[in-house]
């Protein structure tokens, strides 16, 4: 699947499959009650998880009334979420209109929806494993059928892979079902399976009507601009493609708590321009970058006295424009997605596990995340595994398996590849590095830091540029493009904190990495990252060849077809990484005609042993065991190198201060019944 070009993910909420998240934007997949932003969760080993951040009210204090504006970045292309071009506004309808037989908590953690499910269990495991529903006798589609057996019947199918007349995206687990079947009553419906599959409570959300799953044309076709029937709080009401604009109204069939609100209004409003939409009165409700969000709580800052006089609203000293942004508040919470520094093993320097390891022992992924979301008052952790997330069952840290920030670790891995300091420079600066080693002092490869007298350690002042003659100068320029003269440490202040190191050299080519990042106006942020990250590397002997890239053709052009060697984007996170994140790390196989076959890995770094790994995670019906076996692979993905996660993505949401259980939901499934305005 092409990567969602909004920064929020929603698979950790509404899941359908996993998908790439480019940072275009910068900032950027439930309980009976919403739960508001408080302190973190704790758990033990499996750290902290920020809650959700969404004004919490109880449904009493919600006035039976309103609609609410919320923006995405386009409306959605069709309302199938099992089609390959679903999107975010896809998923958001469905949560609305469609049932969910299982929601995610604020951990991440799947749980039974009562209004669709009484009960869902596995009641037995040998020789087959079977699952029995009982469906909610409430539960009906809007046309007045019950859900039933047929429907469960009629997805499976639909969904199983057998098909080529389907267009869907996946069956990961479908293709597992051997059938399907009413059981004692007509609201037991009973699933056996070929083959264990450990996440079967991924199964049937969104769960769609026999109507549009029975037939390939009601599939392809009928369910991609309307969905006639429905079975949520909500229903699909109107389109207006003129004003951008998809209207869902609440659904007086529905059988569950009413919906407070008379509509929810989903509006295009590109990243870009959502401030002034937030400003115009246009929307309520909209995922915004760290710029936006300041200028919001600079805007709604109480007034110091003598600031204005009393009652009026019209500050001296505060722009028209930041009254306008008053009333909004900014909620905030950690997206269920990290953001990864991805390493193309493929071919090229890369394609040797030494020099990715390098890579990784080189760039300080603490630092990373301090300088991205210390700013926004998040907790700054770097991410400890490529599968769960802080705070969800399973977590582990599994990064030492690769070890932590170590320039001297990672120029001996270089040279153990081949890749050694060349050139006279090197030479000067081996030379000092000795001598600062017999000394006692920190060397070029060590962070510029004071001594506790408050002056500079390391060599004196102007020492380096005096010694750089033109040669090094005209290779130092060639080497970051950079002319001008050198600093103390021997390096151009380009404000990160290690200094440049001679480029590498093997077999007379010079050790350079291409490193993509987004040109986009809404991605300074990850575009700053990747400035630390290369002059971390820089310090070690690793040219970076920055190109920055238009956001249609990142992933298109680059991720997917493999050119590059360097590239950050994100996953979204999922409850079930024994399934879903298995194409992501799964082994490049060779294709008939020569080509690689990567499916969802694109650093194309993978081993049989994680392979064989999450095989075994997905069949096996222990869940604490299954996670541990995906524990274990991931342990294995961190040592290949292939992909090092930074920290988790934050997630900040403008929104009227009116507006109650909604913003910034972290791992929490929206209750869609519940989102309104305080009363």
């Amino acid at each position: 699947m092409a990567p969602l070009s909004a920064p929020l993910s929603t698979l950790a909420r509404s899941r359908t499959g996993r998908s790439a998240v480019l940072l275009a934007a910068g900032v950027l997949l439930p309980l009976p009650v919403l739960a508001g932003c408080g302190g973190a969760d704790h758990d033990g080993a499996e750290g902290s998880v920020t809650p959700p951040d969404i004004a919490a009210a109880p449904r009493a204090k919600v006035a039976d009334r309103g609609t609410l504006r919320w923006a995405v970045d386009a409306l959605p292309a069709t309302f199938n979420t099992f089609q390959a071009d679903a999107d975010t506004a896809t998923q958001r309808v469905a949560g609305a209109v469609l049932p969910a037989l299982f929601t995610m908590d604020r951990r991440g953690r799947p749980q039974r929806d009562a209004d669709y499910l009484t009960a869902a269990t596995v009641v037995e495991r040998e020789p087959r494993q079977v699952v029995v529903y009982k469906l909610n006798p409430k539960a009906a589609w809007s046309d007045g059928k019950a859900l039933s057996a047929a429907d469960f019947e009629a997805q499976w199918k639909a969904l199983r892979g057998k098909d080529s007349a389907y267009w869907t995206a996946r069956n990961a687990g479908y293709d597992r079902i051997d059938r399907i079947e009413r059981g004692t009553n007509a609201q037991e419906v009973k699933v056996t399976f070929a083959k264990p599959f450990a996440d079967w409570p991924s199964l049937f959300t969104p769960l769609y009507p026999r109507s549009v799953m029975g037939s390939p044309g009601g599939f392809n076709d009928s369910a991609r601009n309307e969905l006639k029937v429905s079975a949520g709080p909500f229903r699909v009401d109107s389109r207006d493609k003129d004003e951008g604009t998809l209207t869902l109204v609440r659904d007086p069939k529905w059988w569950g708590d009413r919906a407070k609100l008379d509509r929810l209004v989903l509006r295009a409003v590109p990243s870009g321009e959502r401030a002034d939409a937030l400003a115009d009165g246009k929307l309520d409700l909209a995922e915004v970058n760290p710029s936006v969000a300041n200028r919001i709580i600079a805007a709604n800052k109480p007034l110091k006295k003598g600031d204005g006089e009393k009652g009026n609203r019209a500050v001296v000293g505060r722009p028209p424009e930041a009254e306008a942004l008053r009333g909004l508040a900014v909620r905030r919470s950690l997206e269920p997605a990290y953001t990864q520094l991805a390493l193309n093993g493929a071919s090229g320097p890369l394609s040797d596990e030494r020099v990715r390891r390098a890579v990784a022992r080189a760039i300080d992924r603490k630092d990373l995340a301090e300088s991205v979301l210390a700013p926004l008052g998040l907790p700054a952790a770097p991410l400890g595994s490529h599968l769960f997330m802080a705070g969800q069952q399973g977590y582990e840290d599994n990064s030492d398996a690769i070890g932590g920030p170590d320039p001297k670790a990672a120029e001996a891995l270089l040279a153990d590849a081949g890749w050694q300091e060349k050139g006279p420079r090197g030479s000067a600066l081996a030379r000092r590095q000795a001598e600062a080693d017999k000394a006692g002092r920190p060397g070029r490869d060590t962070d510029p830091a004071e001594d506790e007298e408050g002056t500079r350690t390391g060599d004196e002042p102007g020492a380096d540029a005096a010694e750089e003659s033109a040669a090094e100068r005209q290779e130092r320029e060639e080497r970051t493009g950079q002319p001008g003269d050198v600093d103390e440490k021997g390096s151009r202040d380009t404000g990160g904190k290690a200094a440049a190191a001679p480029v590498r050299m093997k077999d007379g080519k010079k050790l350079t990495l291409r490193f993509i990042l987004p040109e986009g106006s809404g991605a300074e942020p990850v575009r700053a990252v990747g400035e630390r990250i290369a002059q971390r590397l820089e310090a070690v002997g690793i040219r970076t060849d920055i190109t920055k890239v238009g956001d249609s053709g990142y992933f298109k052009d680059h991720i997917a077809a493999g050119t590059y060697d360097l590239a950050l984007y994100s996953w979204p996170a999922t409850a079930f990484p024994a399934t879903d994140a298995r194409p992501v790390f799964a082994k490049p196989q060779p294709a008939a005609d020569g080509s690689l076959l990567v499916e969802q890995n694109y650093t194309r770094v993978g081993t049989d042993q994680i392979d064989q790994l999450f095989e075994q995670a997905s069949t096996e019906l222990d869940a604490d065991v299954s996670r541990e076996l995906v524990d274990r692979a991931d342990a294995r993905i961190w040592a290949a190198a292939g992909s090092i996660p930074l920290y988790q993505r934050p997630e900040l949401v403008a929104a009227r201060d009116t507006v109650a259980n909604a913003g910034a939901f972290g791992f929490a499934t929206p209750r869609y019944q519940d989102l309104g305005f305080r009363g």
